[in-house]
């Protein structure tokens, strides 16, 4: 038995279907695999650390908060005090840096203000007496710095530190202020200042990793 014979709508579906029939294949023909590979390699890298430190305050360890007045020409001042380098990282310089507050002519006279002089022991200084204080030293001393209490920033460079190497390295520092005998200006009279010292360590310079 002979079917219907398909009208020109039908024709034109199937026409269109076997189009798509033809695109597929040939679509078909252009898929193909790839071989792939990978790998991976993963690296930490960390930053250190430039820490310096004072001592404990209030021990001989830190003295340099304990303050002094009555000053008169010839007198002097000293003060303990222990820096370290706690930080993962030598230091290439440590500086100590002063600023007064306010300031006056027994900062900022550079004849007849106050005189400081930074000094070392290869021991701890030992403390004799406390009014005032006064050190002995158990092993040798070697002077780090003598200039004005007045130093521009940046300061001069302590030279001779162990507390330049990491890893905890300490000085043993003590600091001696001299107001100079020939200090008879009146106006150095009835002043006060405030002074602050500031170490400030420098790292070491950069190298191949």
């Amino acid at each position: 038995m002979t079917g219907p014979l398909l009208g020109g709508t039908g024709r034109k579906v199937l026409l269109s279907l076997g189009a798509l029939g033809v695109a597929g294949a040939l679509a078909g023909l252009g898929t193909f695999a790839t071989f792939t590979a990978t790998t991976s390699a993963s690296q930490t890298v960390a930053s250190g650390t430039v820490i310096i430190a004072l001592g404990a305050t209030g021990a001989s360890t830190n003295r340099l908060t304990v303050n002094a007045d009555g000053l008169v020409p010839g007198d002097t001042i000293q003060r303990s005090f222990d820096l370290s380098n706690t930080g993962s990282q030598d230091l290439a310089s440590i500086e100590l840096n002063t600023s007064a507050s306010p300031s006056s002519l027994l900062f900022t006279d550079a004849t007849n203000g106050l005189q400081m002089v930074v000094d070392r022991c290869t021991a701890a200084w030992t403390e004799l007496t406390s009014s005032p204080y006064t050190y002995s030293c158990g092993g040798s001393t070697t002077i780090l710095t003598t200039r004005t209490v007045n130093q521009p920033v940046p300061g001069v460079a302590m030279t001779g530190l162990s507390s330049l190497s990491a890893g905890g390295a300490t000085d043993h520092l003590r600091l001696t202020l001299t107001f100079p005998s020939s200090a008879a200006d009146p106006t150095l009279q009835g002043l006060s200042s405030t002074i602050t010292y500031n170490f400030v360590g420098t790292q070491r310079a950069g190298t191949s990793h």
